[in-house]
């Protein structure tokens, strides 16, 4: 039987394919999607429902038999909130320290359905990728206790009070924390926060999934 001959375009196609794949293998793209799936204990077919591709293309990506598109890690990444460069970040420094200055935070506002302000607060960590958690400095505002708006969100919370007085409100019921004293609770429960007297009251919030 006669072998079919490759044209100019598919060798080259070949040939950029054995070139990138050992490059692309040092970022690890089939683990990384394996413990974003992993860590919301979704399974391959749940995933496949999320973003269209079939269950037996991503266990392919996966084990790292087929390399990945943009389109495809797109497609994944929305589903975990996460960026494109969560795939690529340099792989020599995936545990390298990540710094944020003081001089590069923001100050935003957390809204209650995008209207009342709940608190300030600055992100202590957006830089970092891969994060298990998120930390943040609060600048919570004065209020009485029966206007204090409540939320919930998944996962812990853990505050630790800079300065000023804070009232924390947890399923109803408030305590006062001062300069120093620090909660934990379920972030499911729902909860709120206000600044209790004139002086400034600040917090260090971090949220743990």
């Amino acid at each position: 039987m006669p072998t079919e001959k490759l044209n100019k375009s598919d060798l080259q196609e070949a040939e950029l394919i054995d070139t990138l794949t050992p490059y692309l293998a040092q970022y690890s793209l089939g683990e990384k999607i394996r413990r974003l799936r992993l860590r919301k204990s979704m399974g391959l077919v749940e995933l496949g429902r999320h973003t269209g591709l079939s269950a037996a293309m991503l266990s392919k990506l996966e084990n790292n038999h087929v390399v990945p598109t943009l389109q495809t890690l797109s497609r994944i990444a929305l589903v975990f909130s996460v960026g494109l460069d969560h795939f690529f970040s340099d792989p020599d420094k995936h545990n390298a320290i990540s710094i944020t200055r003081s001089s590069e935070r923001m100050d935003f506002d957390e809204k209650f359905d995008g209207k009342e302000v709940l608190y300030r607060f600055q992100c202590l960590d957006y830089p970092a990728t891969d994060r298990k958690s998120s930390s943040y400095v609060g600048l919570f505002i004065a209020n009485r206790i029966e206007d204090v708006l409540q939320h919930t969100h998944e996962g812990y919370e853990f505050i630790y009070v800079l300065s000023g007085t804070l009232g924390l409100k947890v399923e109803g019921e408030e305590v006062i924390l001062e300069a120093a004293d620090t909660a934990y609770f379920n972030g499911s429960l729902p909860h709120g926060y206000r600044r209790i007297g004139e002086p400034e009251c600040k917090a260090i919030v971090v949220t743990i999934p």
